[in-house]
């Protein structure tokens, strides 16, 4: 969507919205583009990643049950004689 400065004081409360919402605004002076209305994304800084990660891998923990070994992860999809099923 493109409006001009002078139409946008009025709705910047709905642009900001529609911006949020993942809409293009760009906002023109005199016609030609001025400034572009984009959504702020939040960056998680290494610590905080290094929290979540350790915070899952506790509520996880003895809930995964180890599976088949590498050599052994196919056999079911195989008979005796060891032809496609």
């Amino acid at each position: 969507m493109r409006i001009s400065v002078s139409e946008a004081k009025g709705q910047l409360t709905e642009l900001v919205r529609r911006a949020e919402a993942g809409d293009e605004v760009i906002l023109t002076r005199h016609g030609h583009p001025a400034v572009r209305l984009v959504p702020v994304v939040p960056v998680t800084d290494r610590a905080a990643r290094r929290a979540l990660m350790e915070t899952l891998r506790a509520e996880v923990q003895g809930q995964v049950r180890p599976g088949p070994g590498a050599a052994r992860s196919q056999d079911e999809l195989y008979d005796a004689d060891g032809l496609p099923r």
